[in-house]
């Protein structure tokens, strides 16, 4: 009943909203809605209303042009509202919704420059990269709900409406609440977003501005007292399990992130300005000169909370009772582009195109943590070249050199080409590229309750080659990945031979001193036969250093489903979703600063199939999905793990819904 009235007021208010909002609008835009309505009124067909018309682009849309997509009405995928269980980028995790999480897979960070380390959250974090900017004829609203009666609940809201044919305002208000499975497993965020884009008269000014604040709070229960938990199917409830960690309420045991952020770009198209489709929805606008400058202004608060005595050994040895670890980073970046684009002036062209992008980039960083503070700044060059020879041929490559600063000499230069064989044939996409990255700072510096060091690191370095091909008519897609790393960092328990007690759960970060060639292939196979689908994924990941890396050698995916439609109006699918992965070394997790890392008894855990069954489907303007994940709970087996002393979650059933107003 709570969460029915919280969303019965959520639409109350932002019906009102949209109310005021469309009293502003400009006389020549409420006409062309007042003769919509006239034409709705009479039961006449009007494409005001139609999706179409509502449309949005994103920060790395608006530097290629200016084009709009439209909004998605679809329910494909809806299910996997999760970010910890995403089919083609799967996570280990600490059990439940919220907890700290890492990749599955191999997936290398291809940013450099100055970073603070920290990231067991951050699949929580909405990035101002994220934002989307809409064009909306009419106003469009749009409210996302997970969970209903259920302990865990997932709130989404967004509105937008344009103020008048040029400037477009919106908001956005996410939110989450999960108690977890075993006790201090409770996670709440709480994300609200703002978001405007300005776009001239003439199209040739374009003005992105956003304000985003993210408070992610995730408790931390030191995993269970009871290592052979899934021995004995007679067990109690999870929540009854005694834990290392026990405080509650404000006292209990907590992770904490703040990182808000505003941002603003402003882009200049000179020269002539090139255009598809002019006068309908899908315009885009290609110019041949583009100068640009954006500034994000961003604060983030890392802390860790404890107040209470390690009595069941959750943490390394020490006499700690209040634990307050806190990291504050304060940013401000400037970036200034220049872009320039030479292509012919008949209709053809799109054809035949060079582009070159320059540009520079000024970071300034004040970090704070535990008894230091420092400043550090940055200066980046950065250059991009292209080259379209037809629709069916493109070359790109870019630049980004640090050259000067905190972390001088870090680069990454990549290449790729994309060619189109045919429709029939499907495409081809090469790509290479070579970085040089700085450690991050938590790997030179911590200075915190359980863990101090200080290290001078060899940076980083990751040369990487791939081959993919699509064939969209035959639902295949594979990409072949080869990475030469040298000098990886991860994080290891203190090397303790004699097995003394004060060494146990100190961690410490290490670099590999041999070169890591890993190979890693993913497939995917579609296959339909009538209104049955069978979807495939796999990847195979091998190297010689795994267990360092502490992936599986195979991961795979399948989702099996019929598509139906229920009384001429209810498209829906119904099926179910198997994943597997081979078993791998397990990391451990360092409570206090958030990292996962190999620790030194090496163990893997038996891995097993984990079936979801669900069903999504779409009824005029809602989606909606019911699913009950780990079904297979109740025949076998009784649970597993992905971190070592942290099982997993248990069979839960979900639902959600997501309305969209545009009318």
């Amino acid at each position: 009943m709570k969460a029915f009235l919280r969303i019965w007021l959520l639409s109350v208010c932002f019906l009102s909203f949209m109310t005021v909002l469309h009293a502003q609008e400009e006389e020549e835009f409420s006409s062309a809605l007042d003769s919509a309505r006239a034409a709705e009124d009479n039961k006449e067909d009007s494409v005001i209303f139609s999706a179409r018309y509502i449309r949005y682009t994103t920060l790395a849309m608006m530097k290629q042009g200016t084009f709009t997509y439209q909004i998605d009405t679809l329910h494909q995928n809806f299910q996997y509202y999760n970010p910890q269980n995403q089919p083609k980028n799967p996570s280990i995790h600490l059990g439940s919704y919220g907890l700290a999480t890492r990749d599955l897979l191999f997936v290398p960070d291809k940013t450099i420059g100055f970073q603070t380390g920290f990231h067991s959250l951050e699949r929580y974090v909405y990035q101002p990269d994220s934002v989307k900017y809409y064009r909306a004829r009419a106003h469009f609203s749009e409210l996302y709900n997970v969970g209903f009666f259920f302990d865990d609940q997932v709130l989404r809201a967004k509105v937008t409406q344009n103020i008048n044919p040029h400037l477009n305002i919106g908001a956005e208000f996410h939110a989450a609440r999960a108690d977890g499975y075993y006790f201090n497993q409770q996670y709440n965020e709480i994300k609200p977003v703002l978001f405007a884009w300005y776009e001239s008269p003439n199209h040739r000014y374009n003005l992105l501005t956003n304000a985003v604040f993210n408070r992610l709070i995730s408790s931390e229960n030191g995993s269970v007292l009871n290592d052979t938990l899934f021995r004995y199917p007679q067990r109690g409830n999870s929540d009854s399990e005694s834990t290392r960690l026990r405080g509650t309420r404000d006292e209990r045991p907590r992770h904490t992130w703040r990182d808000n952020s505003f941002f603003v770009r402003q882009s200049l198209f000179v020269g002539r300005l090139d255009t598809i489709n002019p006068g309908q929805p899908e315009q885009q606008l290609l110019p041949t000169n583009r100068m640009s400058h954006s500034i994000q202004l961003r604060t983030r608060n890392y802390q860790f909370y404890k107040n209470e005595p390690d009595i069941n050994n959750a943490f390394p040895f020490g006499e700690s009772v209040l634990t307050q670890d806190t990291t504050q980073v304060n940013t401000i970046t400037n970036d200034f582009g220049y872009s320039f684009y030479l292509r012919g002036k008949s209709l053809a062209f799109i054809k035949n195109e060079v582009k070159l992008d320059l540009g520079y980039q000024h970071d300034m960083h004040w970090y704070r943590d535990r008894g230091y503070q420092t400043f550090l700044q940055n200066s980046m060059l950065k250059a991009g070249v292209g080259y379209r020879f037809s629709d069916r041929v493109t070359i790109t490559g870019d630049l980004n050199q640090i050259v000067q600063g905190a972390n001088f000499g870090d680069y990454r230069y990549e290449a790729k080409a994309d060619v189109l064989l045919s429709n029939t044939i499907g495409r081809i996409v090469l790509g290479a590229y070579t970085q040089n990255k700085s450690p991050e700072w938590l790997f030179q510096r911590a200075n915190y309750t359980y863990h101090q060091w200080t290290h001078d690191f060899a940076k980083t370095k990751t040369t990487s080659f791939s081959f993919a091909y699509e064939n969209p008519s035959l639902g295949f897609s594979g990409k072949a990945e080869y990475f030469l790393i040298a000098n990886h960092l991860y994080f290891k328990e203190v090397d303790n031979p004699d097995a003394d007690p004060r060494l146990l759960r100190a961690v410490e970060p290490a670099q590999l001193g041999n070169n890591i060639d890993l190979l890693k292939i993913s497939i995917g196979q579609n296959f339909r036969l009538g209104r049955f689908h069978l979807d495939n994924y796999a990847v195979y990941q091998r190297s010689d250093y795994n267990a360092v890396l502490a992936i599986p050698e195979l991961y795979t995916w399948h989702s099996f489903y019929y598509n139906g439609l229920l009384y001429k109006i209810v498209d829906f699918n119904l099926g179910f979703d198997v994943r597997f992965n081979t078993p791998f070394r397990t990391p451990s997790y360092a409570i206090n600063i958030g990292q996962f890392y190999n620790d030194n008894a090496a163990i893997e855990f038996s891995t097993y199939p984990i079936v979801d069954v669900w069903t999504t489907a779409t009824l005029k303007r809602a989606n909606l999905f019911l699913s009950y994940n780990f079904v297979n709970q109740y025949l076998w087996p009784e649970g597993y793990y992905t971190v070592r002393r942290y099982p997993m979650n248990n069979a839960n059933l979900r639902v959600g819904i997501a309305w969209k107003f545009y009318d």
